[in-house]
Order: C-alpha cells, then sequence, then structure tokens
C-alpha cells in the first residue's frame, strides 16, 4: 500500500453490510479499502442461521418494515433500492444459487454460508477491494464537519468518505465489541440503550427442565404487566434446562431484555394450546370424555400437549395425575383450564451479549439521512447495518437490513 494514498472510500467491519457497500462503490469506479480487526473477514456472516445463512425472506417490503416495529420505516429508501428480489439476484450475479424451500425463508442452496463468503470476497477481488485484516480502527479523523478518513493501531489513513459497519454488541467472541459505537458518540452521535436481542430467556420456574424433549408449536407469549400489556408474540417455543428458547422466545427477547433491566423479574403468560380459550379447552376436554370417560387428568392434558408438560401443568394446578379428571374437585378443574389458557412463567436472566445473535439499539436513527444512509452531522460518514438502532426478528429480516443499508451506503452521496 502506497504511503498517503488517498482512498474515496474506507468501510469499517467486514460483515454483510460493510462488504455490499465496498462491492458497491468498487463497481462504481471508487477506489476502496476495507478494514477488518480480525484475522479474517466475515466472521458473524460465517455464523449466521448456525452457518447455514438465512440471507433474507418473501415479505413484501411494507410487511418487511411493519415487522421491525415503530423505526420500520426509516428502511423505506434501502429496501426500494435493494430488496429480497435484488438480493437475490446479486447472489445469482455473483454466483450464488438460492431457493426459499419453506416459502420464507431464503437460503443459498448449499445451506453454507461459505458459499456466500467465498463469492462475495471473489467479487471485491475481481474489482480492487482492498482489505486489510488487523486492523482496528480507533478514530475517525474529521475536519470541520468533513470526515477525512480514520486512525488505526498503525497507521493513518485518508479517505473522503467513511462507511461504519462494525455491528452490535453479540457474540464477542466473533469480534463485536462495540467499537462503531464508541467511534459514532465521539462525534457526537448520540447512541440509544443498547440491550442483547435474540436469545434465549432464564425463569424462575426450575419445572421447564423436565418438558427438554418437545417444540411446542404456536405459542404465544405475552408480557404481564399493565405497561407492556400489548407486547406479544407467537411462534415454536422450547423449555431448557434453564428456561426456554426457539423462533418465538429469540424474536421476544428483543422486547424482554430492555424490561429486564427495569425490574428484576419479568412476568410471562403463555398460551400452549395453540390459542384456545378455557372454554375451547373445556369443550375439548368433553369431546374426549365421551369417547374415553376413564381418562386421567394427565391423559386428558396429554391430548393437548406432550405427556412431560401435561404433567407438569397438572401439578402446577395440583392435581394428581393418577386421579380420573370426572372426580377431580372442580377448583383443580377449574384451575387446570385457566393455566392451560394462560401459563405463567417468570423471565429472571439471559445470558447477556455472549449469547445474543442481535443488538437492540444504537446510532440514532434520528441523526442519519435514510435516503442515503450518510450522517446528518458530518458529511463523508455513513452508517450501515446493526450500529443503527433498529433491529428485527428472526427469519432474514437483520441480514436482508445489512444487505439493504451497505448497498445504500455504498452508492455514497453524489
Amino acid at each position: 500500500m502506497p504511503k498517503n494514498r488517498v482512498y474515496d472510500l474506507i468501510v469499517i467491519g467486514s460483515g454483510a453490510a460493510g462488504i455490499i457497500a465496498a462491492i458497491v462503490a468498487a463497481r462504481e469506479g471508487k477506489s476502496v479499502l476495507l478494514l477488518e480487526k480480525l484475522s479474517k473477514i466475515a466472521s458473524k456472516l460465517k455464523a449466521t442461521g448456525g452457518g447455514r445463512c438465512n440471507l433474507t425472506n418473501t415479505l413484501t417490503n411494507e410487511e418487511f418494515m411493519a415487522r421491525f416495529g415503530r423505526n420500520g420505516r426509516f428502511m423505506q429508501d434501502a429496501l426500494a433500492a435493494f430488496d429480497n428480489k435484488a438480493l437475490v439476484t446479486f447472489m445469482d450475479e455473483i454466483g450464488v444459487a438460492t431457493h426459499a424451500p419453506d416459502g420464507f425463508r431464503v437460503f443459498p442452496t448449499s445451506h453454507s454460508s461459505m458459499t456466500i463468503i467465498a463469492a462475495l470476497e471473489k467479487e471485491m477481488q475481481k474489482l480492487g477491494v482492498e482489505i486489510q485484516c488487523n486492523q482496528k480502527v480507533q478514530r475517525l479523523l474529521v475536519v470541520g464537519e468533513h470526515i477525512t478518513g480514520v486512525k488505526t493501531e498503525t497507521d493513518m489513513l485518508n479517505a473522503a468518505n467513511v462507511i461504519v459497519a462494525t455491528g452490535g454488541l453479540g457474540y464477542p467472541v466473533l469480534g463485536a465489541e462495540g467499537d462503531g459505537y464508541t467511534l459514532a458518540n465521539e462525534l457526537g452521535h448520540k447512541i440509544t440503550d443498547l440491550s442483547p436481542a435474540m436469545m434465549p430467556l432464564k425463569t424462575k420456574e426450575e419445572w421447564v427442565k423436565n418438558c427438554r424433549a418437545d417444540t411446542i408449536a404456536k405459542v404465544e407469549l405475552r408480557v404481564d404487566l399493565k405497561k407492556y400489556k400489548k407486547l406479544h408474540a407467537t411462534g415454536d417455543l422450547i423449555f431448557t434446562n434453564h428456561g426456554i428458547r426457539g423462533p418465538v422466545v429469540l424474536d421476544f427477547a428483543r422486547e424482554v431484555t430492555p424490561i429486564l433491566k427495569k425490574y428484576d423479574e419479568v412476568p410471562l403468560l403463555l398460551n400452549l394450546t395453540k390459542g384456545r380459550n378455557e372454554e375451547e379447552i373445556q369443550n375439548h376436554f368433553k369431546r374426549e370424555l365421551e369417547k374415553n370417560p376413564a381418562l386421567t387428568a394427565v391423559e386428558l392434558v396429554a391430548t393437548l400437549l406432550p405427556l412431560s408438560l401435561a404433567g407438569e401443568i397438572c401439578k402446577l394446578a395440583k392435581l394428581d395425575e393418577a386421579v380420573k379428571y370426572k372426580k377431580a374437585e372442580g377448583a383443580k378443574r377449574a384451575k387446570l383450564l385457566s393455566l392451560l389458557a394462560w401459563t405463567p412463567l417468570t423471565i429472571i436472566g439471559h445470558d447477556g451479549f455472549r449469547m445474543a445473535m442481535i443488538t437492540r439499539g444504537g446510532v440514532s436513527l434520528k441523526e442519519i439521512d435514510p435516503k442515503t444512509m450518510q450522517s446528518k452531522l458530518i458529511k463523508g460518514l455513513y452508517f450501515c447495518g446493526e450500529i443503527m438502532n433498529l433491529d428485527g426478528p428472526c427469519g432474514g429480516y437483520n441480514l436482508q437490513w445489512s444487505f439493504a443499508s451497505g448497498f445504500l451506503a455504498g452508492k455514497l452521496l453524489k
């Protein structure tokens, strides 16, 4: 690398957002330097989706934005420029075939993130993107209100544009240390509260460990606090040795972890019976008892739930599992119906950013131009991907957002 070379663009971070930003800028004839503090690029992308790499999904842009909540509209310009169809086309152009085996989630047909990383790396090499690994950026260089480059541990590197694509705090073993938040904050950008998201949750109740063998489909979760009554989610749930996980929990964790900062415990209510209310459960029981009047309480509940879970619910209702349901006390049968409609669980913790796939919070969206991803405070400074205060659920949402925001940032303001 020639000393004192001035690049058109320096990209900090080699995740999905940073890499596509580098490719887009290089395709438009810009000289691009990609900096990565680890010894290899795309470490977190490699681990995405358990290594299968759920790239995006098949929702319309409107549906997609709605799943991000109140901040979702911020993505409108980025998705207009590079939505799920554009991403699939881009992948095809660089030699990565994709498919949606369930009609919703889009994967590389190889079901390996390495296929994507190899193709992206090959494309960058073809375009002449300079990649420097083991380069940690210590400071962004600014003169007046214009970016002029970056300072690493070993060099001062000059550029008219800098894209910060350093990701969040999740999975620190893959390099996530929150560097980008510090860099942005030093230049006056507000960083919203940061919480781990997309992760398992720990419960106070210990009975969950006895139900680990089964996945419970279409479980609805609700926060049982007056202030947060509107928070709910539905999906598959798995009980663990210390709590709960599964797609619905990973999605709902982004709502729960910020509440845990305010309260030591977060009470939840779970509907484990595919949305049935007490009356519907009672009618189901009547039909089953008509077929077999000798059913015990646990046998009856097992017509709705796996046996291990049925046993635990009966214990919570203080029902003797061996007693025939028809001979059980009325108050206990009523309690059982109540528990089957809404089972209480108490969330008491999680494993922090160590196990978080996504970070909730980041650089304030109010200080970023959604049409370009450029900072409203510093000319030539751009943000893309997870570093911004925008996170979505499981199912290709966050990776699509990374690619779309990186694509837009890589266009650079004309």
